[in-house]
Formats: structure tokens, C-alpha cells, sequence
């Protein structure tokens, strides 16, 4: 019986060890995602073709989507939808930037990508790259994308784009603040950025 009290007592030990562990590595996580800016460097162009750092997402509170010119709703609306909170928070276009990222640099041209922006907004600068350069970037901003035919037995080269669809909000010196998601509401999102913008 004392044995067995002895192992059980051992046990709780090592449990509880194991657990401040964690609850530590844990904590060091979140702090380390607080203090520091989010992502991975990276070199890219904008929309216009000229160089752009992880520079320009440090500089004011920043809006940051990742997506693609062919994206047939959740892109168009997501922009649409970013245009009026931006307006509606930040009028005067001073205090937040906004990016557009895409996951499919193979098609969106910066060209391509200024056009498709700037018919729905001029709040927001769309950011692409040679295709490998725009992978890891999205990589290390823990981006889910992936290419996906649209018809696989046609042997053609169509496809679109799986992709993560929330705004990533990143505040002072481009620390992750929190994130505006799909279909959110905007009252919620709006609130958000001016959370954001107030620091």
C-alpha cells in the first residue's frame, strides 16, 4: 500500500511538472507573439511594381488579407467590405494601411492585381512577387493556401485557390492584434479596427 502511495505520489509530481511545462511554453508563446512583429521578412512588389518590405506593416496599426484575382466571392466581398470600414474609421486614409496579398502570384501580375484592387478600392495595395518569394511569405504568416483544379479529368490547367479568408489586424510595430473574419459583422469588425487604430 505504501508503494503504491509512494508511485501515485511520484506520478502527481511528474504531472504537475509536465503541466507548469507547458502552461510556461505556453505563456512564452503568447508573449513572444505580443512583443513581436508578426510573420517573416520578405521582399515582394506592390501593385504598382515597386519593392515592398515587412517594413510597410510596421509603420501604422495595418489590415492585412491574403487572396486572388480569380477568387469568385469571398475576395470581391472582402475588399467591398474593407472599403466601407476603412471609410468609416479612417476617412481621411492616415491612420491604417490595408494589403491585399495574393496566394496565386503565377496569374496576379502586379498589373493585374492594381487593376483588380482599384476597381473596388483605393484603400487597399495589393502585394505580389516571384511565386516562390510570395509562398513563403504566406507560409510564415501561417496562411493556409492551396491550388486546387477545378476539373480534374480535363487535363487543362484551370484552377482556383483554397485559402485562409480572415483579415489579419496587426498593431504597433506589426504585432499581431487579432483577426476580422469572413462574414463577420460589421458593427464587430468596424469596432475592431477602431480598437486597432486606438491602439
Amino acid at each position: 500500500m505504501a508503494a503504491v502511495r509512494t508511485v501515485l505520489i511520484v506520478l502527481i509530481a511528474i504531472l504537475g511538472a509536465a503541466f507548469a511545462w507547458l502552461a510556461f511554453e505556453w505563456s512564452r508563446s503568447d508573449t513572444a507573439l505580443a512583443e513581436n512583429p508578426y510573420g517573416v521578412a520578405f521582399q515582394l512588389v506592390d501593385q504598382t511594381g515597386a519593392p515592398i518590405t515587412e517594413a510597410a506593416f510596421q509603420d501604422k496599426p495595418t489590415a492585412l488579407f491574403f487572396g486572388f484575382t480569380h477568387c469568385p466571392e469571398v475576395c470581391p466581398t472582402t475588399l467591398f467590405e474593407m472599403d466601407g470600414w476603412l471609410q468609416a474609421v479612417d476617412p481621411d486614409g492616415d491612420r491604417i494601411n490595408a494589403y491585399f496579398v495574393t496566394v496565386d502570384p503565377e496569374r496576379d501580375t502586379h498589373d493585374i492585381l492594381g487593376q483588380y484592387i482599384s476597381n473596388v478600392t483605393k484603400r487597399v495595395v495589393g502585394i505580389t512577387g516571384e511565386p516562390e518569394k510570395v509562398r513563403a511569405m504566406a507560409k510564415g504568416f501561417n496562411v493556409y493556401f492551396k491550388r486546387v483544379p477545378i476539373d480534374q479529368e480535363s487535363g487543362d490547367d484551370d484552377y482556383t485557390m483554397d485559402h485562409f479568408a480572415s483579415i489579419f489586424l496587426l498593431g504597433d510595430g506589426g504585432r499581431f492584434k487579432s483577426t476580422i473574419a469572413y462574414g463577420e459583422n460589421s458593427d464587430i469588425a468596424i469596432k475592431k479596427l477602431e480598437n486597432l487604430i486606438e491602439g
